[in-house]
């Protein structure tokens, strides 16, 4: 007997509120819970009436949420077996097409909708204050713990190397856009509930799992997509422009990549890199705020903003 398949949409939403990148989250119920969960929208494609997915997208978050999106990019179609499983699939197997969209209008949203930093829920990601004090306290002996657990040394040696990889141990340098290899190794080793939700299998009471607030589904390994797809675009594509007013200060634009980035970046370097690349043009207005010196307002060049393939903001790390 052949298995229905439902075809439904997913969006990572992602906004700047206070310089803190946060994320769309819906409260939904879901057969593996007996509480509401927290997960990323999701509904299914109206085939009669959109033409197209993304038609399809926009409509719907408008709807449900009150949100207007601004851009919107295809992110990733994620159709693992038995990833999905709620009285709406009724036993059949969900493909979700997801993606990514960016919005500078976030404002209150309606019905079960909130914003919530995307750090709440990938916490080790945050390195703007320094290395997160829960990497070396707990993430890494847990994942020595899970290597040393290994059957075999060559599987022991595998798991090490995964391990020096991602989490930059091998190179002593943090490459933030692999954040969808971190937690994909932190859910294999077993450190993060939703491993052991999938397996139905209760959680082991000696093993501490890593901080991190949990998601519904896979939509945490959804989200960890995204944070790495967008944080190596702005890399060359401006589409921070998505997200900030349209004028700004050179601080505003840079704390708008730390917050994507999810690390600081050096001042002089940062605004020599944002000329050399040609980017920004001076409005000829100031913003004065409090006692400080007032700072001059750019904006994006027009240039830019029509060809959105050519640079984007590379920010020297």
């Amino acid at each position: 007997m052949s298995q229905q398949v439902i075809v439904g949409l997913n969006v990572v939403v992602v906004a700047l509120v206070a310089e803190t990148p946060c994320v769309m989250t819906v409260r939904q119920f879901t057969d593996i819970a007996t509480e509401p969960t927290v997960g990323l929208p999701f509904g299914p494609l109206d085939t009669e009436r959109h033409r197209t997915l993304e038609e399809g997208l926009r409509a719907w978050v408008q709807e449900v949420a009150k949100q207007p999106l601004g851009y919107v990019e295809q992110l990733y179609t994620f159709g693992d077996r038995d990833r999905h499983q709620s009285a709406f699939t009724d036993g059949g197997r969900v493909i979700s097409v997801c993606y990514l969209a960016l919005t500078r209008a976030a404002g209150q949203v309606a019905g079960n909708a909130t914003w919530e930093s995307w750090y709440d829920y990938l916490p080790w990601e945050d390195w703007r204050a320094g290395e997160p004090p829960m990497l070396r306290a707990q993430i890494l002996p847990a994942l020595t713990g899970w290597v040393d657990a290994a059957s075999t040394a060559d599987g022991k040696a595998k798991r090490q190397h995964r391990m020096d990889e991602v989490f930059g141990l091998a190179s002593d340098v943090w490459d933030s856009d692999r954040a969808l290899d971190r937690y994909e190794l932190l859910y294999e080793a077993g450190l993060v509930e939703e491993a052991w939700r999938d397996r139905g299998e209760a959680i082991p009471s000696n093993l501490a799992l890593v901080p991190g607030k949990v998601m519904a589904y896979d939509h945490r390994r959804i989200l960890a997509t995204a944070m790495g797809r967008l944080r190596g675009k702005v890399k060359f594509r401006p589409v921070v422009f998505e997200l900030l007013p349209e004028k700004f200060t050179l601080l505003q634009l840079q704390r708008c990549v730390e917050a994507l980035a999810g690390k600081r970046l050096h001042k002089q370097n940062f605004r020599r890199l944002i000329e050399a690349q040609g980017l920004v043009e001076e409005t000829g207005e100031i913003f004065a705020e409090g006692r400080g010196r007032p700072a001059k307002l750019y904006r994006f060049r027009r240039e830019v903003l029509r060809e959105r393939l050519r640079p984007g903001v590379k920010h020297g790390y």
